[in-house]
């Protein structure tokens, strides 16, 4: 769900390479009370989607276990 209130005060971690330089796009994520996951693409900040920290867990378990390839188009070089 969008959420424009995200508490104030998150730390914000940038989802990219640490020597890639630049505005991105990039997913920002951050930990905040009550067990929720907030994030936030770099390019629009006020916009927020919160979910909980079982559903983040989840998709980044996917991730790893390869479940969203067929996302990635490959011949582009993403």
């Amino acid at each position: 769900m969008a959420d424009a209130s995200a508490p104030p005060h998150l730390v914000w971690t940038r989802a990219a390479p640490d020597d890639v330089e630049g505005p991105g796009p990039w997913i920002e994520i951050a930990f905040g009370p009550g067990g929720l996951v907030h994030l936030r693409d770099t390019g629009d900040r006020g916009t927020v989607v919160t979910t909980t920290a079982e559903k983040w867990e989840a998709f980044a378990q996917g991730v790893a276990a390869g479940e969203f390839d067929h996302f990635v188009d490959t011949e582009a070089g993403r």
